[in-house]
């Protein structure tokens, strides 16, 4: 699980920022997680191992602050309806990678690293693995929990199939990245594996009501 560089290879990372925190009752990402606000922290966890993060936000809310110091390079996108469901978030987020190239004059970056904005203990080290599979193996690569059931974030894909498959189910009326990845040819990473990275669990962690803050710092 060493030796691997995804700043070397063109891996970009993405972030779904847009939804709408029906459940939670008021702005999640905007809530204090260890003294800073819950969408930085999927965002640090990115910028550690790539080069270009994109947050993708709706359609019509403000910029949010970021992190000062990141080693990556931030762009923000906007999912083309308001609230239209996290794959519609994860298109948008997989062109805003393939403009970001295009405007650079740079290559478009082959895998995308996916993560929720709401996802709080993010383990770097297994964000790598996944990518380090999805480039070595050319499919899609998803973590399984402790149950060895796929959890759809995170996840690494290639930009090209990934934007393909998207498009299809979008026009079929889909809305989740399960059904995505369910799209793909993906390499399920069993838990007793990236469970080495992570012996908690943590990466899998996401906030969907306030009782999932309670208590935590991480």
């Amino acid at each position: 699980m060493s030796g691997f560089d995804p700043r070397a290879v063109a891996i970009c990372g993405i972030v779904l920022a847009g939804g709408r925190s029906s459940r939670f009752g008021r702005d999640k990402l905007a809530q204090p997680v260890g003294g800073e606000p819950l969408l930085w922290r999927p965002i640090r966890a990115l910028a550690t191992i790539c080069a270009e993060v994109v947050v993708v936000l709706a359609p019509d809310v403000p910029e949010p602050a970021l992190p000062v110091g990141l080693a990556a390079s931030i762009r923000f996108a906007r999912d083309p309806e308001p609230f239209g469901g996290p794959l519609v978030g994860l298109q948008a987020g997989l062109v805003a990678v393939g403009a970001a190239a295009s405007e650079s004059a740079q290559p478009v970056a082959a895998i995308a690293l996916v993560v929720g904005g709401d996802q709080p203990a993010l383990v770097p080290a297994v964000l790598v693995e996944l990518a380090r599979r999805a480039r070595a193996n050319g499919r899609a690569a998803a973590l399984e929990d402790a149950s060895a059931r796929r959890r759809p974030l995170p996840c690494a894909l290639g930009v090209t199939p990934g934007l393909a498959a998207a498009g299809r189910l979008l026009s079929a009326g889909e809305r989740r990245p399960r059904a995505l990845l369910a799209a793909l040819d993906v390499e399920d990473i069993p838990f007793a594996e990236w469970g080495r990275l992570d012996p908690d669990g943590g990466t899998l962690r996401d906030v969907d009501e306030p009782a999932d803050l309670v208590g935590r710092a991480d």
